[in-house]
């Protein structure tokens, strides 16, 4: 016979002893602690002293029992009549007394001469049932309703962890066949990770036709990428594609305080997974409990690794075949656990990059289905101008275009909407309260057309789209933008010099008018070194060095921070050529400006009269001054010629 794995819970043993702490309690209570009470509020006296006080009219009513004499004063008498005022009420007036009793025949005709009250107690018995709620069940209650309180209370401060019932729960989010409203149509932009995840889908549709070839479900995916690239939402669509359940859970709601709660939580998510098989389990951000281990032996958090352990024999131990897939996220697969990812448990790896041009349009046109559009929307021209942009991105710029066109009173989006909208997510909103005087108005003017100015003079640079003067919430003062004609994604070495050049344009052209440098170039500056080094150090561009790696990326999908990996003296011959092709651009781009400073003039002042122009009207103004120039040149040239004419007659 098979042993029964669910039987008759055993009472919590906590609760037990809480429950018996307070039956000791109000046992205690009842024997010793009430009697003892209600014999300190009585003062015990002798019988004479009892005369005394009734031959010197002290006392005001008497009662007498079958053993003893009850007496008070005539002070708390008139108390219980409310006679006596609260200023002289204090604990020596207002006490009761108690004598034995002596044979005393004259007791009667005293107290009656006096003109005391008195009375003898008639014995009455308390009923049981009375007693019993009185003494035991209201104070048993009354601890039970203040232990409760309090679990809660500790429960709320510790995270959950105060209440004994819910140990080890994964607290997974369970999404039933169609409760993630989400599918392949609504990701865009991603479809060779689309392609990779259908045949996922078609197994847990048609499992008997892989079945049939002996083909077993991979059990696990890992989706990686930068963040925001929709990887969230591709896992749901799997699901939602799949209708099949879907358990969701992020990483961190593993980690435990207490050893050991982890692990029991994987434990609880896999048996519920499997309970409800076919189904889709998500684990986002894995790399919080899925970092590598430590090979020295000696481990910071014992209850991360013990979690991570759990997940590799969860992961080993389920049958592919009952349709339980595996999928997860991260941002850095480089700290995962090389078990983790190997064959068998994380099987695919599954790219989940930043859009091209054509992704972004197509996710532009999602994001954008529910809001009213004008007729002069151009996806094209928003993808173009957003290169590098992630799908979350994209989805804020429609939502901040829908907010303008709300603020501009417009009951629909403009083309004008979206395009600021790309500048608030670049640079932050206008800062129309900036008071910015007009000699730093005049530096800035200079400095971005500086910058325009170097780009449009240089070949293979992206045009220039627009200029503005006008501060940002960033902390920048203005800034030209550029937009590539299509997507881009290679940089030649010529290329990668002439950006630089253009990114030190600013400085060159405040140096060239004013004879003075501003710590508006910060930024230009942090950019060109940036771009410098990886000439040298990563893209081999250098003829020093030729194709050698001297920095290896770290964290790909989050900044890409560099680590030098050269010995010192290499590190400095590397920063002495930084340093010289920084220097060889900005002679450069100096020299630029020098040859067109009437144009950078022109421009300059243009663009402080506007404070914000077009890439299409800053090239009239550079092309008009070059025709002028061409055909005085030309009338220079008729002119000369004619005039030799006549000297030869």
């Amino acid at each position: 016979m098979g042993m029964k794995e669910d039987g008759p819970k055993r009472p919590n043993k906590r609760l037990l002893y809480y429950y018996g702490i307070i039956l000791l309690i109000t046992i205690l209570l009842n024997a010793l602690v009430m009697p003892a009470l209600a014999e300190r509020s009585v003062t015990e006296v002798t019988y004479d002293q009892f005369l005394d006080m009734l031959d010197e009219g002290q006392v005001a009513g008497v009662k007498r029992d079958s053993d003893k004499l009850t007496f008070w004063t005539k002070d708390v008498q008139e108390a219980l009549n409310g006679q006596l005022s609260l200023k002289n009420l204090n604990s020596e007036n207002l006490k009761i007394y108690k004598t034995g009793l002596w044979p005393d025949e004259d007791l009667t005709s005293r107290l009656e001469k006096a003109g005391i009250s008195f009375s003898k107690e008639i014995p009455t018995q308390a009923s049981p049932l009375q007693n019993f709620i009185f003494n035991w069940v209201l104070p048993i209650l009354m601890f039970v309703v203040i232990g409760q309180i309090l679990s809660k209370s500790m429960a709320k401060r510790m995270g959950g962890m105060g209440n004994a019932m819910t140990f080890g729960k994964s607290n997974a989010k369970i999404y039933a066949e169609t409760e993630t409203g989400k599918t392949f149509a609504d990701v865009a932009g991603q479809e060779e990770a689309k392609e990779a995840l259908k045949e996922i889908v078609d197994f847990l549709h048609n499992p008997q036709k892989y079945a049939d070839i002996g083909a077993v479900l991979p059990k696990g995916a890992l989706l990686v990428g930068p963040p925001g690239t929709g990887k969230t939402l591709l896992a749901k669509a799997v699901a939602g594609e799949a209708h099949v359940p879907f358990f969701s859970i992020s990483g961190s709601e593993f980690v435990e305080m207490f050893v050991g709660m982890g692990a029991a939580k994987v434990r609880d998510l896999f048996k519920q997974a499997n309970e409800k098989a076919p189904c889709i389990v998500f684990i986002d951000e894995i790399d919080t409990i899925g970092k590598k281990r430590d090979g020295s032996g000696f481990s910071g958090n014992d209850e991360r690794e013990q979690t991570l352990n759990q997940l590799l024999t969860e992961m080993d131990g389920f049958d592919g075949r009952k349709g339980v897939v595996i999928l997860a996220a991260t941002n850095r697969p480089e700290s995962l656990d090389k078990a983790l990812l190997r064959p068998g448990r994380f099987d695919r790896r599954i790219p989940v990059e930043l859009p091209d041009l054509k992704g972004r349009v197509a996710i532009l046109k999602v994001h954008a289905k529910n809001v009213k559009l004008g007729s002069d929307i151009d996806f094209d021209a928003i993808g173009r101008a957003t290169s590098g942009a992630s799908g979350a991105e994209l989805a804020n710029i429609i939502n901040e275009g829908a907010l303008r066109a709300v603020r501009q009173g417009r009951a629909f989006v403009t083309q004008a909407d979206l395009e600021e909208s790309v500048e608030v997510v670049i640079a932050g909103y206008q800062r129309k309260d900036a008071a910015v005087s007009i000699n730093e108005k005049r530096i800035v003017s200079y400095h971005e057309v500086g910058h325009a100015l170097v780009a449009a003079c240089q070949s293979n640079s992206a045009p220039v789209h627009k200029i503005t003067i006008i501060p940002r919430t960033s902390g920048a003062l203005g800034y030209t933008m550029q937009v590539e004609e299509g997507e881009r994604f290679l940089m030649s070495r010529e290329e990668a010099l002439n950006k630089i050049a253009t990114l030190t344009g600013g400085r060159a052209a405040e140096e060239f008018i004013f004879h003075s440098i501003t710590t508006g170039a910060a930024n230009d500056i942090e950019q060109a070194t940036k771009m410098a080094r990886a000439m040298v150090t990563r893209y081999g561009m250098s003829s020093q060095f030729g194709m050698v790696a001297l920095e290896t990326v770290n964290n790909q999908y989050l900044g890409g921070d560099t680590s030098m990996v050269c010995s010192p003296e290499t590190a400095r011959l590397v920063d002495e050529e930084v340093v010289a092709i920084v220097k060889q651009q900005y002679d450069k781009a100096m020299q630029i400006l020098k040859d067109n400073a009437a144009k950078l003039n022109e421009i300059a002042a243009y663009l402080l009269e506007r404070e914000t122009i077009t890439g299409e009207e800053f090239m009239e103004i550079l092309n008009a001054g070059k025709e002028n120039a061409d055909s005085s040149a030309e009338a220079q040239k008729t002119e000369c010629v004619q005039a030799a004419d006549g000297g030869i007659v």
